[in-house]
């Protein structure tokens, strides 16, 4: 198993989560990372190279590559390789520089594969290699079974370093923005909290009255507004001004809506 570096060591306790509001994985740091860590790999493999004339694999390079994307992800993100098996049938003609690539297709996280690249021996050639890719980072978790439906409290959260390629969907660091939701599912405890395991959130019912904001660059006005369907998270909607004009805006919280220009 291999390890790329990491600004912090592992969470040995839960501690209080970062400022960034949820965690979503960004294939370019994640493609970027995994060469870097594939780079490891090969060595570790020992895959064959030209004896009296071996061209050392480009590891700063990867690295600087991997870092340079570091805005992508929370800095306390740590990645993690576990290297899979070439097949056995394989012969491989010996080289002297060997390129690691993400294939059109393939996932950076998770379960994957990378490609590996002969450019410069007597034979070029081809192979690909499973790959498990983990991403550790803080999330917020469910310390005990949640019930469909239950509303999150407080008490019931806690952060622990989680695997975040274990699912597509983000996963969130802050446990205040979970406080008060409703469940859509029953969790097993030390469940990373997904937006999918959230009910969507209704500010308002259709037919009541809602302040219907517009916001500016330097400026915003309000006026009141009759709301035409119900006001769920996420979700565009239509409301009726005074003077009988639709207007399409976003619910932004109890009985308000944003229009912005």
């Amino acid at each position: 198993m291999i390890e790329s570096p990491s600004p912090s060591a592992a969470l040995a306790a839960p501690r209080p989560a970062p400022s960034a509001r949820c965690t979503a994985p960004r294939l370019a740091l994640a493609g970027a990372r995994t060469l870097a860590a594939v780079a490891l790999l090969m060595q570790a493999l020992a895959l064959p190279a030209h004896a009296d004339a071996p061209t050392p694999i480009p590891m700063q390079q990867l690295m600087e590559l991997a870092r340079g994307g570091a805005a992508a992800l929370p800095a306390d993100v740590r990645i993690e390789i576990e290297p899979g098996q070439l097949d056995a049938r394989l012969k491989l003609a010996p080289c002297r520089r060997i390129e690691p690539y993400l294939p059109t297709g393939s996932t950076a996280w998770g379960r994957t594969r990378v490609g590996l690249r002969c450019t410069d021996g007597p034979v070029n050639w081809n192979v690909f290699l499973p790959v498990t890719v983990r991403v550790w980072s803080p999330a917020v978790v469910n310390v005990g079974p949640l019930q469909a439906g239950a509303e999150i409290r407080a008490e019931d959260l806690q952060i622990r370093e989680v695997d975040i390629a274990s699912a597509a969907a983000p996963v969130f660091r802050d446990p205040q923005l979970l406080v008060g939701r409703l469940l859509a599912a029953t969790l097993p405890p030390g469940t990373p909290l997904r937006p999918q395991h959230l009910r969507v959130r209704q500010w308002f019912a259709a037919g009541e009255t809602v302040t219907l904001v517009y916001v500016g660059e330097g400026f915003s006005a309000s006026t009141e507004a009759q709301a035409l369907s119900n006001g769920l998270d996420g979700q565009a909607v239509r409301v009726r001004t005074p003077s009988g004009k639709i207007v399409t805006g976003w619910p932004a919280g109890e009985r308000r809506v944003e229009v912005r220009s």
